[in-house]
Protein backbone atom coordinates (compact mmCIF):
# COMPACT_ATOMS: atom_id res chain seq x y z
CA UNK A 1 0.00 0.00 0.00
CA UNK A 2 1.23 3.48 -1.14
CA UNK A 3 0.79 6.45 0.84
CA UNK A 4 -2.20 7.72 -1.14
CA UNK A 5 -4.05 4.76 -0.66
CA UNK A 6 -7.18 4.14 1.86
CA UNK A 7 -8.37 0.91 2.87
CA UNK A 8 -12.48 0.61 3.98
CA UNK A 9 -13.55 -2.51 6.27
CA UNK A 10 -17.42 -3.45 5.19
CA UNK A 11 -18.67 -5.30 8.12
CA UNK A 12 -22.12 -7.31 8.21
CA UNK A 13 -22.37 -11.43 8.07
CA UNK A 14 -19.84 -11.13 5.37
CA UNK A 15 -17.11 -8.68 5.73
CA UNK A 16 -14.82 -7.57 3.17
CA UNK A 17 -11.59 -4.71 2.57
CA UNK A 18 -11.63 -2.15 0.15
CA UNK A 19 -8.60 -1.34 -0.61
CA UNK A 20 -8.22 2.58 -2.49
CA UNK A 21 -5.09 4.06 -4.19
CA UNK A 22 -2.89 3.97 -7.20
CA UNK A 23 -1.19 0.86 -8.61
CA UNK A 24 -3.09 -1.53 -6.77
CA UNK A 25 -3.57 -3.68 -10.32
CA UNK A 26 -0.10 -4.29 -9.79
CA UNK A 27 -0.25 -6.04 -6.12
CA UNK A 28 -0.18 -9.67 -7.38
CA UNK A 29 0.33 -10.66 -4.06
CA UNK A 30 -2.59 -9.50 -2.41
CA UNK A 31 -5.09 -10.23 -5.43
CA UNK A 32 -3.16 -13.80 -5.30
CA UNK A 33 -4.40 -14.17 -1.73
CA UNK A 34 -8.51 -14.31 -2.43
CA UNK A 35 -8.00 -16.80 -4.98
CA UNK A 36 -8.26 -20.36 -3.33
CA UNK A 37 -8.72 -22.64 -6.23
CA UNK A 38 -7.12 -23.50 -9.55
CA UNK A 39 -9.53 -21.50 -12.17
CA UNK A 40 -9.83 -17.72 -12.27
CA UNK A 41 -12.14 -16.09 -14.88
CA UNK A 42 -11.01 -12.32 -15.17
CA UNK A 43 -13.61 -10.60 -16.66
CA UNK A 44 -13.42 -7.41 -18.77
CA UNK A 45 -14.93 -5.62 -21.73
CA UNK A 46 -13.22 -4.40 -25.12
CA UNK A 47 -12.14 -1.00 -23.28
CA UNK A 48 -10.70 -1.79 -20.29
CA UNK A 49 -9.21 -5.40 -21.25
CA UNK A 50 -6.82 -4.08 -23.73
CA UNK A 51 -5.23 -1.30 -21.67
CA UNK A 52 -5.25 -3.68 -18.02
CA UNK A 53 -5.70 -7.34 -18.31
CA UNK A 54 -2.47 -7.90 -19.14
CA UNK A 55 -0.90 -6.39 -16.38
CA UNK A 56 -3.54 -8.10 -13.93
CA UNK A 57 -2.47 -11.52 -15.43
CA UNK A 58 1.33 -10.87 -15.11
CA UNK A 59 0.70 -9.55 -11.34
CA UNK A 60 -1.64 -12.88 -10.74
CA UNK A 61 0.65 -15.30 -12.57
CA UNK A 62 3.75 -14.15 -10.38
CA UNK A 63 2.01 -15.01 -7.53
CA UNK A 64 -0.42 -17.89 -7.91
CA UNK A 65 -0.54 -21.11 -9.76
CA UNK A 66 -4.17 -20.77 -10.78
CA UNK A 67 -4.81 -20.66 -14.49
CA UNK A 68 -6.29 -17.33 -15.64
CA UNK A 69 -8.57 -16.89 -18.13
CA UNK A 70 -9.75 -13.55 -19.58
CA UNK A 71 -13.07 -12.94 -21.08
CA UNK A 72 -13.76 -10.04 -22.76
CA UNK A 73 -17.51 -8.65 -23.18
CA UNK A 74 -18.68 -5.89 -25.42
CA UNK A 75 -18.18 -2.81 -24.02
CA UNK A 76 -21.68 -0.69 -22.70
CA UNK A 77 -24.85 -1.67 -21.25
CA UNK A 78 -26.13 -3.98 -23.76
CA UNK A 79 -23.39 -6.58 -22.63
CA UNK A 80 -25.58 -6.51 -19.14
CA UNK A 81 -28.03 -8.94 -20.49
CA UNK A 82 -29.30 -12.49 -20.44
CA UNK A 83 -26.87 -13.35 -23.27
CA UNK A 84 -24.14 -11.76 -21.72
CA UNK A 85 -24.46 -13.66 -18.80
CA UNK A 86 -24.96 -17.02 -20.33
CA UNK A 87 -21.52 -16.15 -22.34
CA UNK A 88 -19.44 -15.96 -18.69
CA UNK A 89 -21.46 -19.16 -17.70
CA UNK A 90 -20.53 -20.94 -21.06
CA UNK A 91 -16.64 -19.37 -20.33
CA UNK A 92 -16.70 -20.78 -16.52
CA UNK A 93 -17.79 -24.08 -18.08
CA UNK A 94 -14.83 -24.44 -20.36
CA UNK A 95 -12.66 -24.02 -17.88
CA UNK A 96 -14.21 -26.30 -15.48
CA UNK A 97 -14.56 -24.36 -12.48
CA UNK A 98 -15.36 -25.48 -9.17
CA UNK A 99 -16.53 -24.28 -6.08
CA UNK A 100 -13.32 -22.57 -5.07
CA UNK A 101 -13.08 -20.83 -8.46
CA UNK A 102 -12.75 -17.12 -8.39
CA UNK A 103 -14.02 -14.17 -11.38
CA UNK A 104 -12.61 -11.09 -10.83
CA UNK A 105 -14.15 -8.23 -12.34
CA UNK A 106 -12.02 -5.58 -14.17
CA UNK A 107 -14.20 -2.38 -15.43
CA UNK A 108 -16.81 0.01 -14.86
CA UNK A 109 -20.22 -1.17 -13.31
CA UNK A 110 -21.70 -3.51 -16.23
CA UNK A 111 -18.65 -5.72 -15.97
CA UNK A 112 -19.01 -5.72 -12.39
CA UNK A 113 -22.35 -6.14 -12.19
CA UNK A 114 -22.35 -8.75 -14.93
CA UNK A 115 -19.59 -10.44 -13.25
CA UNK A 116 -20.64 -10.74 -10.00
CA UNK A 117 -24.27 -12.31 -11.15
CA UNK A 118 -22.33 -15.12 -12.98
CA UNK A 119 -20.20 -15.59 -10.00
CA UNK A 120 -23.12 -15.77 -7.66
CA UNK A 121 -24.89 -18.21 -10.31
CA UNK A 122 -22.06 -20.49 -10.77
CA UNK A 123 -22.40 -23.39 -8.94
CA UNK A 124 -24.55 -21.53 -6.38
CA UNK A 125 -21.91 -19.21 -5.69
CA UNK A 126 -18.14 -18.71 -6.25
CA UNK A 127 -15.90 -15.52 -5.03
CA UNK A 128 -15.85 -12.41 -6.90
CA UNK A 129 -13.20 -10.11 -6.24
CA UNK A 130 -14.00 -6.26 -7.73
CA UNK A 131 -11.48 -4.18 -9.90
CA UNK A 132 -13.21 -1.13 -10.57
CA UNK A 133 -11.68 1.02 -13.29
CA UNK A 134 -13.94 3.80 -13.15
CA UNK A 135 -15.52 6.23 -10.91
CA UNK A 136 -18.83 5.46 -10.81
CA UNK A 137 -17.91 1.46 -10.29
CA UNK A 138 -15.52 2.52 -7.43
CA UNK A 139 -17.63 4.45 -4.96
CA UNK A 140 -21.31 2.33 -6.25
CA UNK A 141 -21.90 -0.80 -8.16
CA UNK A 142 -18.26 -2.72 -6.64
CA UNK A 143 -19.14 -1.84 -2.90
CA UNK A 144 -22.74 -3.73 -1.13
CA UNK A 145 -22.76 -6.78 -3.27
CA UNK A 146 -25.71 -6.06 -6.19
CA UNK A 147 -25.16 -7.92 -9.08
CA UNK A 148 -27.47 -7.25 -12.17
CA UNK A 149 -28.83 -8.04 -15.51
CA UNK A 150 -30.99 -6.14 -18.00
CA UNK A 151 -34.31 -7.16 -19.23
CA UNK A 152 -36.08 -5.08 -22.38
CA UNK A 153 -38.45 -4.39 -19.60
CA UNK A 154 -36.07 -2.56 -17.07
CA UNK A 155 -32.68 -1.66 -15.65
CA UNK A 156 -31.46 -4.30 -12.96
CA UNK A 157 -34.62 -6.86 -12.86
CA UNK A 158 -32.57 -9.95 -12.78
CA UNK A 159 -29.79 -10.38 -9.58
CA UNK A 160 -28.30 -11.60 -6.98
CA UNK A 161 -26.85 -9.92 -3.73
CA UNK A 162 -23.65 -11.74 -3.74
CA UNK A 163 -20.72 -9.46 -1.91
CA UNK A 164 -17.32 -9.47 -2.81
CA UNK A 165 -14.53 -11.41 -1.26
CA UNK A 166 -12.30 -7.36 -1.65
CA UNK A 167 -12.92 -4.47 -3.74
CA UNK A 168 -9.25 -3.21 -5.12
CA UNK A 169 -10.15 0.44 -6.94
CA UNK A 170 -6.51 1.55 -8.42
CA UNK A 171 -7.20 5.64 -8.79
CA UNK A 172 -4.34 5.59 -11.76
CA UNK A 173 -6.95 3.59 -13.85
CA UNK A 174 -9.00 6.73 -13.96
CA UNK A 175 -6.19 8.60 -15.78
CA UNK A 176 -7.34 6.74 -18.79
CA UNK A 177 -11.05 6.95 -18.47
CA UNK A 178 -13.17 9.22 -20.77
CA UNK A 179 -14.07 12.93 -19.43
CA UNK A 180 -17.36 12.28 -19.61
CA UNK A 181 -17.09 8.69 -17.75
CA UNK A 182 -15.29 10.70 -15.01
CA UNK A 183 -18.25 13.57 -14.74
CA UNK A 184 -20.54 10.75 -14.52
CA UNK A 185 -19.22 8.76 -11.51
CA UNK A 186 -18.96 12.51 -9.59
CA UNK A 187 -23.08 12.20 -9.64
CA UNK A 188 -22.76 8.81 -7.24
CA UNK A 189 -20.01 10.97 -5.00
CA UNK A 190 -22.59 13.73 -4.78
CA UNK A 191 -24.62 11.73 -4.10
CA UNK A 192 -23.18 10.56 -0.79
CA UNK A 193 -23.27 14.09 0.50
CA UNK A 194 -26.53 14.95 -0.82
CA UNK A 195 -28.26 12.00 1.51
CA UNK A 196 -26.21 11.74 4.24
CA UNK A 197 -23.22 14.04 4.07
CA UNK A 198 -23.96 17.72 3.82
CA UNK A 199 -19.89 18.97 4.80
CA UNK A 200 -18.56 16.83 2.23
CA UNK A 201 -21.06 18.73 -0.48
CA UNK A 202 -18.55 21.35 0.56
CA UNK A 203 -15.75 19.39 0.57
CA UNK A 204 -16.67 18.69 -3.01
CA UNK A 205 -16.86 22.32 -4.35
CA UNK A 206 -13.91 23.28 -2.94
CA UNK A 207 -11.95 20.39 -4.41
CA UNK A 208 -14.19 20.48 -7.57
CA UNK A 209 -10.77 21.29 -10.21
CA UNK A 210 -8.59 18.88 -8.53
CA UNK A 211 -11.10 16.01 -8.65
CA UNK A 212 -11.43 16.62 -12.42
CA UNK A 213 -7.66 16.95 -12.57
CA UNK A 214 -7.63 13.59 -11.45
CA UNK A 215 -4.98 14.32 -8.60
CA UNK A 216 -4.92 11.18 -6.87
CA UNK A 217 -4.58 13.43 -3.88
CA UNK A 218 -7.74 14.40 -3.48
CA UNK A 219 -9.20 11.16 -5.68
CA UNK A 220 -8.41 8.72 -3.34
CA UNK A 221 -9.89 10.48 -0.22
CA UNK A 222 -13.03 11.14 -2.15
CA UNK A 223 -13.52 7.68 -3.12
CA UNK A 224 -13.00 6.17 0.67
CA UNK A 225 -15.41 8.94 1.48
CA UNK A 226 -17.80 7.75 0.00
CA UNK A 227 -17.05 4.00 -0.03
CA UNK A 228 -17.35 4.50 3.72
CA UNK A 229 -20.76 5.79 3.69
CA UNK A 230 -21.80 3.27 1.78
CA UNK A 231 -20.39 0.89 3.55
CA UNK A 232 -21.26 1.79 6.42
CA UNK A 233 -25.12 1.28 5.39
CA UNK A 234 -24.59 -2.16 3.77
CA UNK A 235 -23.39 -3.23 7.21
CA UNK A 236 -26.44 -2.13 9.05
CA UNK A 237 -28.86 -3.51 6.11
CA UNK A 238 -27.13 -6.18 3.21
CA UNK A 239 -30.32 -6.69 1.74
CA UNK A 240 -32.17 -3.20 1.03
CA UNK A 241 -34.82 -3.97 3.78
CA UNK A 242 -34.30 -0.68 4.88
CA UNK A 243 -32.25 2.11 5.46
CA UNK A 244 -29.88 0.86 2.48
CA UNK A 245 -32.75 2.08 0.17
CA UNK A 246 -31.57 5.58 1.04
CA UNK A 247 -28.60 4.74 -1.45
CA UNK A 248 -31.15 5.20 -4.51
CA UNK A 249 -31.49 8.74 -4.35
CA UNK A 250 -32.27 10.23 -7.75
CA UNK A 251 -32.12 6.34 -9.13
CA UNK A 252 -36.09 5.67 -9.96
CA UNK A 253 -36.05 9.05 -12.10
CA UNK A 254 -32.72 7.88 -13.17
CA UNK A 255 -33.64 4.13 -13.98
CA UNK A 256 -36.95 5.65 -15.94
CA UNK A 257 -34.93 7.93 -17.97
CA UNK A 258 -32.42 5.10 -18.95
CA UNK A 259 -34.80 2.61 -19.81
CA UNK A 260 -36.92 4.62 -21.80
CA UNK A 261 -34.36 6.33 -24.00
CA UNK A 262 -32.94 2.60 -24.48
CA UNK A 263 -29.16 1.53 -23.27
CA UNK A 264 -27.51 1.88 -26.59
CA UNK A 265 -26.70 4.74 -28.95
CA UNK A 266 -25.84 8.38 -27.69
CA UNK A 267 -28.20 8.35 -24.87
CA UNK A 268 -27.35 9.53 -20.94
CA UNK A 269 -25.60 7.13 -19.10
CA UNK A 270 -26.32 6.05 -15.93
CA UNK A 271 -24.31 9.07 -13.66
CA UNK A 272 -25.68 10.91 -16.08
CA UNK A 273 -29.21 9.99 -15.69
CA UNK A 274 -28.56 9.44 -11.77
CA UNK A 275 -27.50 13.63 -11.98
CA UNK A 276 -30.72 15.00 -13.76
CA UNK A 277 -32.41 12.35 -11.04
CA UNK A 278 -31.31 13.62 -7.78
CA UNK A 279 -32.43 17.08 -8.98
CA UNK A 280 -35.24 15.57 -9.88
CA UNK A 281 -35.59 13.95 -6.60
CA UNK A 282 -34.74 17.32 -4.92
CA UNK A 283 -37.46 19.15 -7.18
CA UNK A 284 -40.54 16.39 -5.88
CA UNK A 285 -38.96 16.95 -2.16
CA UNK A 286 -39.76 20.89 -2.74
CA UNK A 287 -43.18 20.21 -4.54
CA UNK A 288 -44.26 18.02 -1.49
CA UNK A 289 -42.67 20.54 1.10
CA UNK A 290 -40.62 18.66 2.46
CA UNK A 291 -37.48 20.91 1.18
CA UNK A 292 -37.16 24.10 -0.24
CA UNK A 293 -36.86 25.23 -3.98
CA UNK A 294 -33.05 27.14 -2.46
CA UNK A 295 -32.09 23.56 -1.71
CA UNK A 296 -32.08 22.11 -5.46
CA UNK A 297 -30.64 25.02 -6.34
CA UNK A 298 -27.51 24.89 -4.56
CA UNK A 299 -27.61 20.90 -5.87
CA UNK A 300 -27.97 21.91 -9.71
CA UNK A 301 -25.02 24.54 -8.94
CA UNK A 302 -22.60 21.74 -7.40
CA UNK A 303 -23.90 19.31 -10.11
CA UNK A 304 -23.47 22.43 -12.65
CA UNK A 305 -19.81 22.72 -11.17
CA UNK A 306 -18.77 19.19 -12.02
CA UNK A 307 -20.31 19.25 -15.71
CA UNK A 308 -23.42 17.03 -15.13
CA UNK A 309 -26.62 17.30 -16.93
CA UNK A 310 -29.31 18.97 -14.86
CA UNK A 311 -32.36 17.98 -17.19
CA UNK A 312 -34.17 15.38 -18.87
CA UNK A 313 -32.80 14.44 -22.40
CA UNK A 314 -35.38 16.00 -24.68
CA UNK A 315 -38.91 14.12 -26.24
CA UNK A 316 -39.25 11.79 -23.46
CA UNK A 317 -42.65 11.64 -22.23
CA UNK A 318 -43.58 12.34 -18.38
CA UNK A 319 -46.59 9.80 -18.55
CA UNK A 320 -44.52 6.81 -20.21
CA UNK A 321 -41.56 7.97 -17.43
CA UNK A 322 -43.89 7.23 -14.85
CA UNK A 323 -45.15 4.17 -15.92
CA UNK A 324 -41.22 2.76 -15.76
CA UNK A 325 -41.21 3.60 -12.78
CA UNK A 326 -44.07 1.81 -11.47
CA UNK A 327 -42.46 -1.17 -13.19
CA UNK A 328 -38.97 -0.51 -10.96
CA UNK A 329 -37.79 -3.00 -8.61
CA UNK A 330 -37.95 -0.27 -5.65
CA UNK A 331 -41.74 0.55 -6.56
CA UNK A 332 -44.25 -1.04 -3.70
CA UNK A 333 -47.56 -2.52 -4.28
CA UNK A 334 -49.49 0.13 -2.58
CA UNK A 335 -47.77 3.26 -4.87
CA UNK A 336 -44.85 4.77 -5.47
CA UNK A 337 -42.04 5.69 -3.34
CA UNK A 338 -39.22 8.05 -4.14
CA UNK A 339 -35.51 8.79 -1.72
CA UNK A 340 -36.42 12.56 -0.42
CA UNK A 341 -34.64 14.85 0.96
CA UNK A 342 -35.47 17.17 3.63
CA UNK A 343 -32.23 19.43 3.31
CA UNK A 344 -28.82 18.34 1.92
CA UNK A 345 -27.15 15.88 4.35
CA UNK A 346 -30.61 14.31 5.01
CA UNK A 347 -32.77 11.88 3.17
CA UNK A 348 -35.89 9.25 3.92
CA UNK A 349 -37.79 7.38 1.98
CA UNK A 350 -41.60 8.92 1.62
CA UNK A 351 -44.08 6.04 0.14
CA UNK A 352 -47.27 6.77 -2.21
CA UNK A 353 -46.33 9.88 -3.66
CA UNK A 354 -49.09 11.16 -5.61
CA UNK A 355 -48.58 10.97 -9.33
CA UNK A 356 -49.03 14.27 -9.82
CA UNK A 357 -46.69 15.69 -8.10
CA UNK A 358 -44.52 13.14 -9.60
CA UNK A 359 -45.99 14.21 -13.51
CA UNK A 360 -45.47 18.16 -12.13
CA UNK A 361 -41.29 17.19 -11.58
CA UNK A 362 -41.41 15.88 -15.27
CA UNK A 363 -43.16 17.60 -17.21
CA UNK A 364 -41.45 21.11 -18.60
CA UNK A 365 -42.36 23.97 -16.84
Amino acid sequence: MTAASQTIEVGGARPYRIRIGPGLLDHGAALAAHVRGRHVLLVSDSHVGPLYAARVVAALNAHTPAQVVVACVAAGETAKSLDGFAALLRELADLGATRDACVLALGGGVVGDLAGFAAACWMRGIDIVQLPTTLLAMVDSSVGGKTAIDLAQGKNLVGAFHPPRAVFADTTTLRTLPERELRAGFAEVIKYGAIMDARFLDWLDAHADALLARDDAVLAPAVARSCAHKAAIVARDPLEHGERALLNFGHTFAHAIEAEQGYGGDVMNHGEAVAAGMLLAARLSATLGLATDADAGRLQALLDRFGLPTAMPPGLSADALLARMRMDKKAAAGGLRFVLWDRPGTARLVADVPDDAVLDVLRPA
